[in-house]
């Protein structure tokens, strides 16, 4: 099995969409994806991936996942808005995206948030987590290892046992966000 060290190294684990690489210019959905195929180009699965697609940000748009948009141009505001669906919508619904976003697009499009200082707050959230992932994926190496008695298909095993692991690990996160999704949702009926 590859070693967790090398694992971690293949992930791509720093790609993401920092606040400098976003011009400060608006900008066409062209332009967007592009910027994203550039910005997670090291964690794509393979190259035919595609990070982001037009029909995907039609599809926001429509859905109502961001604000409305200005002669076909996209702020800086709606790339970092764009940036977060493109995170959460691996884990959650996109309903749940939404429920999650739409106070936050309600308050940048009033200017009553600094969507950049909340941005910057998430990506330095981001690193920590990167931090604590990798340390977890070393432990979860370590024990599986030890679970495992040497035999002629130890490493499928591993490898195995190691996949079941980190799925359940990423269900149990999924499974927590879901719940705070469904704790905003009763929130906003009682309000």
């Amino acid at each position: 099995m590859e070693d967790a060290e090398q694992l971690i190294k293949n992930l791509g684990l720093q790609s993401g969409v920092l606040l400098e690489d976003i011009p400060k210019i608006d900008l066409y959905i062209d332009q967007i994806i592009q910027l994203f195929e550039t910005s997670f180009a090291d964690a794509k699965r393979n190259e035919d991936e595609k990070i982001l697609t037009k029909t995907m940000i039609n599809n926001y748009a429509k859905g109502k996942l961001f604000y409305p948009v200005q002669n076909k141009k996209y702020t800086r505001n709606h790339i970092m808005l764009i940036s977060l669906i493109y995170q959460m919508k691996s884990a959650l619904s996109i309903n749940d995206v939404k429920q999650v976003l739409d106070g936050l697009n309600k308050k940048a499009l009033q200017q009553d948030l600094n969507l950049e200082s909340f941005y910057e707050s998430y990506l330095k959230l981001q690193q920590g987590n990167i931090t604590i992932f990798t340390e977890g994926l070393k432990e979860q190496s370590k024990r599986v290892g030890q679970q495992v008695p040497n035999a002629d298909d130890a490493q499928e095993l591993e490898q195995v046992l190691l996949i079941a692991s980190l799925v359940h690990t990423s269900n149990l996160y999924r499974r927590a966000a879901e719940k705070l999704v469904d704790d905003m949702k009763e929130r906003g009926k009682a309000e």
